[in-house]
């Protein structure tokens, strides 16, 4: 008995390995380049992450007559409004002096490191926190070991 005329074909096994092993050559080519990309994005995160930064703070020191913000307020005072002084913080308030700011909405997590998606500003390298602030200096940087270097084998903490 014939059916209704159709022929009926699939895939043999032959063909599908071939198929699998081309897909697989292709994974391994792309798969390094898709690396390198994420590896150049956390870079340029970084580099765009202390441009902001570091802006923030020259423009804290020129409002504020030549002070840094000073290293235990360094959040608040980078996130909020801020009186001349840099005593007062909170919301806007023109009749008490609380016009300047906010400078960062929030501080920005470090991409890249063994201290990756840290937020905390710190005093000293080596301590548990994304950033390392000097408030003599009004310098930051990325809080990352020596050992820590970008695809062109510049330190992390020299950026």
């Amino acid at each position: 008995m014939k059916r209704s005329g159709r022929v009926h074909r699939a895939f043999s096994l032959v063909e599908l390995v071939i198929v699998i092993a081309i897909i697989g050559i292709v994974a391994a080519i792309a798969a390094p380049r898709l690396s390198r990309g994420a590896t150049a994005a956390g870079e340029s995160s970084l580099a765009e992450s202390l441009s902001a930064m570091r802006t923030a703070i020259d423009i804290f020191y020129v409002e504020h007559d030549g002070m840094y913000p000073p290293f235990l307020k360094f959040e608040i005072l980078m996130t909020q409004y801020s009186s001349k002084r840099g005593v007062k913080t909170g919301a806007r308030d023109p009749a008490s002096g609380v016009i300047y700011g906010p400078y960062l909405r929030t501080i920005p997590p470090l991409p890249v490191g063994i201290n990756k998606g840290k937020a905390t500003v710190v005093a000293a390298f080596g301590d548990d926190g994304g950033w390392v602030y000097d408030v003599s200096s009004g310098t930051i940087k990325a809080n990352c070991k020596a050992s820590e270097v970008d695809s062109a084998g510049k330190r992390y903490a020299d950026y």
